[in-house]
């Protein structure tokens, strides 16, 4: 194909000597006749298109450049070398069409692009139809709160084991990426009680909720294998750590310094028995209030005795061990019931609890 010389009649030397605006305006025009016969062109014809576009687009606009990359990003027979020279753009308005959806870009390059480019590049890759775990690794390595999610919810995306994991992990803290990966049909059995484990209860109950009837069995054998004691559970012992809790208060030393490094160590039985002394509720009664679903004992049990925040919180991390996280905002919102906590009426609960 030979591109008409009336349509650009000094093309060479507009390539090679014409200032921007021309170049511009060229670029203007060749892209629209490539456009509009695109469907009928041969591979040698686009490749003649691309030898030219990709030396004039450069001098568009912005503007330009992102329409052109629009209407390009729908076409499987774009000119390639274009392609990849708009997709490495800075400007999210012309990459991000061509990152979300062009059947041209090639595995290769979209690594390429995801491990240099910023979020916004990262974000609209996640959106592409398929994503294989090569690409989703670099997208879970360098991608902030926005692009995991996106990426979790892409039934298209396929995550390697290691990048499952860290998905888990940060899911920990994010309950939305816990539900998007909760409904993930390739979630294997012990990625979902992993899952599961690092998940708060009203995260939990909104994934059973939205999730296909088959998963919400999944989710209930889970959650029965989570929820059963354990071995260690079962045969957890508290006399040494009840001997440790006697010797600091022999020696003056048992209070909330105490009790906060047990919390923050993870020692539960020693946390556990230093705060059966300070508040004068049984081990038992505690342990059983403690490791249930809420963290409300915590915080009767704290107000009794005028613990600051600082430990309280420690004591909710403990709660829920060293493999579990609490979300930002529960967190809070057990700091604000903190604080409104009447000392008379944590004190009355506390009572209660002595009586049982």
């Amino acid at each position: 194909m030979i591109i008409s010389p009336s349509l650009i009649p000094e093309l060479d030397d507009i390539i090679s000597r014409g200032d921007p605006q021309r170049r511009a305006d060229a670029a203007r025009r060749i892209s629209e006749l490539f456009l509009q016969g695109a469907a009928s062109f041969r591979s040698d014809h686009v490749e003649l298109f691309d030898g030219v576009l990709t030396s004039l687009v450069p001098h568009a606009e912005i503007e330009a450049r992102a329409d052109l990359a629009e209407r390009l990003s729908m076409l499987a027979n774009a000119p390639r070398g274009l392609v990849g020279q708009l997709a490495h753009e800075d400007e999210i308005a012309i990459a991000g069409p061509l990152l979300r959806r062009s059947p041209v870009i090639d595995e290769k390059m979209l690594i390429e692009i995801a491990s240099v480019k910023g979020q916004d590049h990262l974000l609209a890759m996640a959106e592409r139809p398929t994503l294989s775990t090569d690409l989703t690794d670099v997208l879970v390595d360098r991608g902030e709160r926005d692009v995991v999610r996106r990426a979790a919810g892409n039934a298209g995306a396929a995550f390697s084991s290691t990048s499952y994991s860290t998905l888990i992990k940060r899911a920990g803290q994010d309950g939305i990426l816990t539900i998007r990966l909760g409904q993930r049909d390739d979630l294997s059995s012990d990625h979902l009680k992993e899952l599961l484990s690092g998940s708060i209860d009203v995260v939990r109950r909104r994934l059973f909720q939205v999730v296909k009837p088959e998963r919400q069995a999944d989710i209930k054998q889970a959650m029965a294998v989570i929820n059963a004691p354990s071995e260690r559970e079962e045969r957890r012992d508290f006399l040494p750590a009840q001997r440790t809790v006697l010797k600091l208060h022999r020696e003056g030393m048992l209070g909330e310094a105490a009790l906060l490094n047990f919390a923050r160590a993870f020692k539960y039985e020693e946390a556990v028995a230093a705060l059966s002394a300070l508040t004068g509720v049984k081990i038992e009664t505690l342990d059983r209030l403690i490791s249930g679903d809420r963290y409300d004992p915590i915080l009767i049990a704290g107000k009794t005795i005028d613990l600051e925040w600082a430990t309280v919180r420690a004591l909710i991390l403990l709660r829920l061990g060293p493999n579990r996280t609490a979300s930002p905002a529960d967190i809070e919102n057990a700091r604000v019931n903190y604080a409104r906590l009447m000392p008379t009426t944590a004190q009355r609960v506390v009572e209660f609890w002595k009586t049982r």
